[in-house]
């Protein structure tokens, strides 16, 4: 420990320089005997010997510190005061007897500052003392502090001298409704509503947000006896409040005449400016609205800018799902008003009823493009087998890409139409590519003796595309007498035709000794998408049959053939195939490498060991690194 002498001799110094590094020594070790001189330098004009002072005190702390610091809040320099404050709020808590015998000082500030500090204590033993000075103290900064710093204590036992003070003037009622607000003890809530009827307007606005957000259930019945006496102002706030306390469901418990009471004022709110309050009204019409209640929240969505308000657009359109179907939504829907009717779209998606389908229909061929492609989408999802026509109807009629893939999907994916067939084949020539697939799809899931009547014919096809869909149609269709077609796609001239033909081939694992014969040829076809397409079908099958095929995929000319048959190799941990990976270590392909390194330690065992030993000297230490995490690994394992 350093001596006391020395730190204090530092702290005596005229050279900032040694005043910090007393300043520093005293906090570190703690020195009481250092307050005195600390708290001079905290009124020093350097900042640098006031930062140092500043920060040793609140190091040191206790009662000597605490009560050298006090006389600084006298002090007529605002910067030395302040710094003394806040100290104080650090510290405080270490004398809080010293702290408490301020609130009696003669001088206002004084008790205003002891108020703030003994606050920032949190200590319960402050409450009994700030209660006094809340209830009696006559100056009325005193008073608004003290409840101020209530509320920061945040104790129950605070609640009863708080209550008392709501009959205080408006300045301190602001400071206790937030205390109250903090505090949420239930014996606030009578006091809370009690205090409305003697209240400004701007309290009682208070007092009633400071209700809803405490969230206490018996503030209902006291709210909604206030409904109706209430100015405009106040009662969208009430309607607020009681929708945060009871939450939208719960707003069905409450009896006939207050729900009916409750709709009535919160159609009214959603005429407020205030946005919580309309969010807030809306949330409860959805549970208490009806056919007003729909034209309203409409009226209100048609206002919106839907980009900037995407969120509250949601939140009506849900609100409208909730309510249910009303000549209101249907007006929106068919009606001239776009945002409108896309709000109502939204809330008939949300609804999900198959029964409201027809309206969608009969407003499709009125709208505009971006209209017809929501819709349809829309009845995509919530449409059942009662939209076929419509859906057949788009098909043979509209254009619009986006609008022909929600008909194939519903025809074909939903409800598996079956008349449906010669239209979606019909898309297959279509320009887009994503109809073309969507159309595929389809008809591949509908299936049946005529889909692969079809597919074979166009199998035949001398155009590439039609023998690229027909081969993928046929292996998705999975029929075994189509497999000789298949193994003719093996041949086609078209790589991309050959890669699908393989890929309709992967789950022919248990069939080894059919799957072989008709793969291991592409290993050596011309194009580097086949060979890839055959080893990652190889390397599924977990047959030390196809060891052989993988091992001759490490000698392709691709990297990225080889990398997949490592992988594969190492997954398998065929020790037996070590000696064909052990020659890439050569390789000067950095990626090889990393992957032969992988697979070696996939594999384990002796020779694998000693191969990567040889690696360990690499200049690449990105190699090293992955030699020795491998030699670890396998090290690990023997253990």
């Amino acid at each position: 420990m350093a001596a006391k002498e020395a730190v204090l001799k530092l702290l005596s110094s005229d050279d900032p320089h040694d005043i910090r590094e007393g300043a520093f020594t005293a906090g570190d070790e703690r020195m009481a005997e250092a307050v005195e001189p600390l708290v001079l330098h905290l009124q020093s004009g350097s900042l640098g010997v006031q930062e140092a002072a500043d920060a040793a005190l609140r190091q040191i702390g206790g009662e000597k510190a605490v009560a050298a610091l006090i006389p600084l809040l006298r002090s007529d320099d605002v910067p030395v005061r302040n710094l003394a404050m806040d100290i104080l709020r650090e510290i405080g808590k270490q004398d809080v007897d010293t702290l408490i015998e301020l609130l009696r000082d003669e001088d206002p500030d004084m008790r205003i500052f002891a108020s703030d500090i003994l606050g920032e204590t949190r200590n319960p033993l402050v409450v009994g003392p700030l209660c006094r000075a809340l209830l009696k103290d006559p100056e009325v900064n005193v008073r608004y502090q003290a409840a101020v710093s209530l509320g920061t204590v945040a104790s129950e036992e605070a609640a009863g001298c708080l209550n008392k003070a709501l009959e205080d003037e408006e300045w301190v009622q602001f400071a206790v409704i937030e205390a109250l607000t903090k505090i949420r003890d239930e014996s606030s809530i009578n006091a809370l509503a009690k205090a409305m009827s003697r209240s400004t307007d701007l309290v009682s606005s208070m007092i009633i947000d400071a209700l809803g957000e405490m969230g206490n259930i018996k503030a209902v019945a006291l709210l909604l006896k206030r409904l109706e006496a209430s100015p405009t102002a106040l009662r969208n706030k009430i309607v607020k409040a009681v929708v945060n306390i009871l939450g939208g469901k719960s707003l069905s418990l409450l009896s006939q005449d207050e729900r009916e009471n409750l709709r009535v004022y919160a159609l009214i709110a959603l005429e407020d400016e205030d946005e919580e309050i309309q969010d807030a009204a809306i949330q409860g019409l959805a549970y208490v609205g009806g056919e007003k209640a729909s034209a309203a929240i409409l009226k209100l969505a048609a206002k919106l800018d839907p980009v900037s308000n995407q969120d509250r657009i949601e939140s009506m359109a849900a609100a409208l799902a909730s309510i249910g179907n009303t000549k209101a939504l249907e007006a929106a829907l068919s009606g001239d008003e776009w945002k409108k009717g896309m709000v109502a779209l939204e809330a008939y998606r949300r609804i999900g009823d198959p029964q409201f389908a027809g309206h969608l229909q009969e407003a499709f061929p009125h709208k505009d493009l971006d209209m017809q492609r929501a819709i349809t989408t829309v009845l995509r999802e919530i449409a059942d087998d009662g939209a076929t026509d419509f859906f057949l109807g788009v098909l043979e009629e509209q254009e619009d890409g986006d609008v022909l893939k929600d008909a194939a999907e519903f025809l074909g994916l939903k409800v598996k139409a079956p008349q449906a067939l010669p239209l979606l084949f019909r898309l297959l020539d279509h320009p887009f590519d994503d109809v073309k697939d969507m159309a595929l799809e389809a008809i591949i899931a509908i299936n049946g003796p005529e889909v692969r009547q079809r597919f074979k014919e166009l199998f035949d096809s001398e155009e590439p595309l039609d023998r690229l869909m027909a081969t993928y149609a046929l292996g998705r269709l999975g029929h075994e007498d189509d497999l000789n077609d298949l193994q003719r796609a093996l041949e086609d001239p078209v790589p991309e035709i050959r890669k699908i033909a393989l890929e309709s081939l992967d789950d022919m694992c248990f069939e080894l000794d059919r799957l072989l014969p008709l793969t291991i040829g592409c290993l050596s076809d011309e194009e580097r998408e086949v060979r890839l397409a055959v080893v990652e079908i190889l390397g599924k099958c977990h047959d030390d049959a196809v060891l052989p095929y993988l091992e001759q995929a490490l000698g392709d000319e691709d990297d990225w053939v080889r990398i997949r048959a490592l992988e594969a190799l190492g997954e398998r941990r065929a020790t037996q195939t070590i000696p064909k990976i052990v020659p890439l270590l050569e390789s000067d392909n950095t990626l090889i490498l990393l992957k032969v390194i992988e697979a070696l330690g996939d594999i384990g065992g002796e020779n694998a060991f000693r191969s990567l030993f040889t690696v360990l000297d690499n200049e690449n230490s990105e190699v090293q690194a992955a030699a020795e995490e491998a030699l670890a690994k396998l090290k690990a394992e023997r253990e």
